[in-house]
């Protein structure tokens, strides 16, 4: 009786030694909520603003508003003018033309810092040296975009953008206690 209800059990088992197991590691998706699926759509978005042209409105109507985009933290002069610090390495007169107005516009000066990650991360490698703890192999894929966007009053005075187009990482982690590496690692700090 015992032998036919741990029958059952057998095909399950079977299966899940038979599946190569890779499929069963889990994985990870970290990104911004932004409307841009890639590096390329959000230097595209950047690089059609157009300074002393482009208003705060066509920039919210294009999507990049912090009120409508995840992405977007607003900088007000503070924050801009910590960005721009002048002093003995940078003149004044050193700056691009937009930076300089922008910072003498005292508190009209304000900005917009855009900054987007996407990372993709999967694990790789043997079930089953993962899943008993004695080997994680992960793989990281994505990518990162930052820009900065300053306004006076509501115009776009200055934009600069840059960011990682492809990211692509591996991280292996080896245990070779495997289950019981936690436990030691824990025994060693109640010691302590």
């Amino acid at each position: 009786m015992r032998l036919q209800r741990n029958m059952r059990y057998a095909p399950l088992l079977a299966l899940a030694g038979l599946a190569g197991c890779a499929s069963l590691l889990p994985s990870a998706d970290v990104a911004t909520q932004q409307s841009w699926g890639n590096f390329e759509e959000a230097r595209a978005a950047i690089e059609r603003i157009v300074p002393k042209t482009t208003t705060r409105a066509e920039l919210s109507a294009a999507g990049i508003d912090p009120l409508q985009n995840a992405a977007v933290t607003i900088l007000g002069l503070p924050d801009v003018m910590q960005r721009f610090s002048v002093g003995s390495a940078v003149e004044a007169q050193d700056l691009d033309a937009g930076i300089r107005a922008c910072l003498t516009a005292g508190n009209d000066c304000t900005g917009y810092a855009i900054f987007v990650r996407r990372n993709e991360r999967k694990r790789i490698g043997n079930f089953w040296l993962d899943s008993l703890n004695f080997r994680r192999e992960t793989d990281i894929t994505g990518w990162t975009f930052n820009a900065l966007i300053l306004f006076v009053g509501e115009t776009v005075v200055y934009t600069v953008n840059g960011g990682q187009p492809r990211i692509h990482e591996k991280e292996v982690t080896r245990n070779p206690l495997g289950p019981l590496q936690s436990f030691g690692e824990a025994v060693g700090s109640a010691l302590r």
